[in-house]
Parts: structure tokens; sequence; C-alpha cells
């Protein structure tokens, strides 16, 4: 197995993610690889968990990352969170992402989930993806 791409797999997605104008028209620059502290805006996207399994074969090494991108909104219903998410998933979805180390084989959506946080006030969207990468 190789988790030498995780790195290089996460900053290719913020920044393909950071440089889509349709995320940028909903949540400007509120893109971020950890929640936010203090003040957030009322809409935002976050980088979340990942899971990786060894899919390394007879021509090197790979790995499978199924990782979540989370839509966090204090506006009241989840229009506002479903339309970010949307975005997200036209985005990312079969995204020709170029790794500063090896190579994205596929990148597919697998699920999402909607829930009210805790505290009531705020929605989130989690949704998950899979990227299968290479080793160059």
């Amino acid at each position: 197995m190789s988790y030498a791409m995780a790195a290089a797999l996460q900053a290719a997605v913020f920044a393909h993610l950071d440089a889509d104008p349709a995320l940028d028209a909903l949540v400007g620059d509120a893109i971020y690889d950890a929640a936010p502290q203090g003040s957030v805006p009322e809409l935002y996207v976050t980088l979340g968990p990942e899971d990786v399994r060894d899919r390394s074969d007879a021509t090197g090494p790979g790995a499978m990352h199924d990782f979540v991108v989370s839509i966090v909104t204090d506006a009241a219903g989840f229009q506002l969170a479903k339309d970010a998410a949307a975005v997200v998933s036209d985005a990312l979805v079969d995204a020709p992402l170029t790794l500063s180390r090896g190579r994205l084989v596929g990148l597919r959506f697998l699920k999402a989930r909607a829930q009210r946080l805790s505290n009531g006030g705020q929605r989130k969207i989690d949704l998950r993806f899979r990227a299968r990468v290479e080793d160059d």
C-alpha cells in the first residue's frame, strides 16, 4: 500500500474546488482544510476525513481514497447547502486533477448525508467521494 499520494490528492481537490467559478459564486473563499474557529461564514465548505485502502497491483503502488467534503450553513432549511453540494459534486466527479505526486485514475461520487447539527441552527451535508490513485 502507498499512502504517499494522500497529501497530493488533498491539495489537488482543494485547489480544484478553490478555482471553481460556480462554487466561488456561492461560498467565495470559504473553503477550508479544517472547520473554521470563531466567527464563521453563513455557508462554507470543508475537506473532511478520509479512509484509504491498498490498491497496489503488478504495475506498482496505488490506493483507494474515500474522502468527505462537507458543506455547512447557518441558513434556514437545506436549500442553500444542497445548491452548494450540487456544485461541489459537479466539480469533482471525473475531475482532471493533477497531483504533485502520482496520478489520479478516477474520481467518483459515492453517497451523501444531510443532517441538522446538534446545535439545531446549522445544516451540514457530507459528500463522500472515491478516488483511485497510482504512484508513477
